[in-house]
């Protein structure tokens, strides 16, 4: 996992320093934020209820107006240097690093947003592949870079919106708006829960002395995409069924753990338990966000226990790699609670642990897990940040 710079402002100043030496101007800098997910998996595609936190993993990116037509971009990360015209961005997705930013804008332009031509330069600290929404963080930068370089400006619900829609459109991965929407969203000290349905959010303040560590398994499974549509199609399996008995179920978030039993029946055992856990993982979610006002950080790590539970067994989209991190996790004083995190087979967990537990923890469960896996995890302790803004007006 890429570590961030020793600060903010090095971040800062690295990729405008950069942007000059190449492009000989001055230029603005941006940045929007990953995410971690702290409870909520596999129900923002059910109509549920999720709890996202931004981080300070961010995707920057320096940018300078030009006089015509185009857009000249390097990535950092890639060192590789891509040309787009803003007359000709139509076309399939090229599994490349720049249809996320073809695909921004071309939904920004089709949207009635006029864009000028600009250089820009983007360094991704993100790390990809790791369920921590590196894509969803350079969409949102590009937006926000490119509405502000030709005056422009979008309301953050639609800009969410519209970089949804260019993932959907230019990457070819129908994602949910929970990635989005926190790069945006995202608040300091705070987690947000997110009704995935109404897209109406609730700000959940994370206690000071509490420490969000994310261990990267380094581990990813190739069946994970084909895994993740046969989840989906199973949860619209069981809404199909319910659907004959209760027409009012649109989705998992209409229907009780009460329903589910009365009609267990007409299930198959795995559409079932895939049912099963989306509607308890939806309880989950609301039960914490009480815990999290309570201050209660206890209930709150327990039900972190839960999800892991029923995301390994129930939805079965965990890996040896990530139960051996959440049994590691657990058994180390000051851990509140671990889960795995994102869509799971490999991937992260995310665990909630005491800041006076941090450097204990961190050192001891990557030596752990190498002791076991020969593998040598990386262990980043995170805490909630802000969206997505202009690096000049201090976020």
């Amino acid at each position: 996992m890429p570590h961030p710079p020793a600060s903010d402002e090095s971040a800062a100043a690295f990729v405008s320093t950069t942007f000059q030496n190449k492009f000989g101007a001055s230029p603005q800098v941006f940045r929007a934020p990953g995410r971690v997910n702290l409870i909520g998996e596999h129900t923002d595609y059910n109509d549920g209820f999720v709890m996202p936190a931004a981080i300070g993993f961010y995707t920057w990116i320096a940018i300078s107006k030009r006089e015509d037509r185009m857009l000249r971009v390097h990535s950092h990360q890639f060192q590789e240097d891509v040309e787009l015209s803003l007359d000709s961005l139509s076309g399939p997705p090229r599994k490349h690093w720049s249809d996320f930013i073809r695909g921004v804008v071309a939904v920004l332009q089709a949207n009635g947003h006029r864009l000028c031509g600009a250089n820009l330069l983007v360094d991704g600290q993100v790390p990809m592949g790791a369920g921590l929404s590196s894509s969803a963080s350079l969409e949102v930068a590009t937006a926000i870079a490119l509405l502000a370089t030709s005056s422009d400006h979008a309301q953050p619900l639609d800009l969410a919106k519209m970089c949804q829609r260019a993932e959907h459109e230019f990457v070819g991965t129908r994602c949910g708006i929970m990635d989005q929407f926190i790069a945006v969203f995202g608040s300091a000290s705070h987690a947000l829960m997110l009704d995935c349905r109404s897209l109406n959010y609730e700000v959940l303040p994370i206690p000071a002395d509490v420490r969000l560590v994310i261990s990267n398994s380094m581990v990813k499974h190739e069946l994970a995409a084909g895994e993740y549509n046969r989840r989906r199609a199973d949860c619209e399996a069981a809404v199909r069924t319910l659907q004959q008995h209760l027409p009012k179920v649109r989705a998992l978030r209409d229907v009780t753990l009460s329903d589910l039993e009365t009609y267990r029946r007409e299930l198959s055992e795995t559409v079932y338990r895939r049912a099963r856990h989306v509607i308890t993982e939806n309880a989950r979610v609301l039960a914490a966000a009480e815990a999290l006002q309570a201050g209660d950080l206890s209930h709150f790590g327990q039900l972190m226990n839960d999800s892991h539970h029923s995301l390994r067994d129930d939805y079965e989209v965990s890996s040896h790699e990530l139960d051996l991190l959440v049994e590691l996790a657990s058994a180390y004083p000051g851990v509140y609670g671990s889960r795995m995190t994102g869509g799971g087979f490999g991937g992260c967990t995310i665990s909630l642990v005491h800041s006076d537990a941090v450097d204990h923890f961190q050192a001891s469960i990557a030596a752990s897990y190498k002791k076991e896996t020969g593998i040598m995890p990386d262990v980043y302790v995170c805490s909630a940040t802000q969206g997505a803004g202009a690096w000049q007006d201090g976020v």
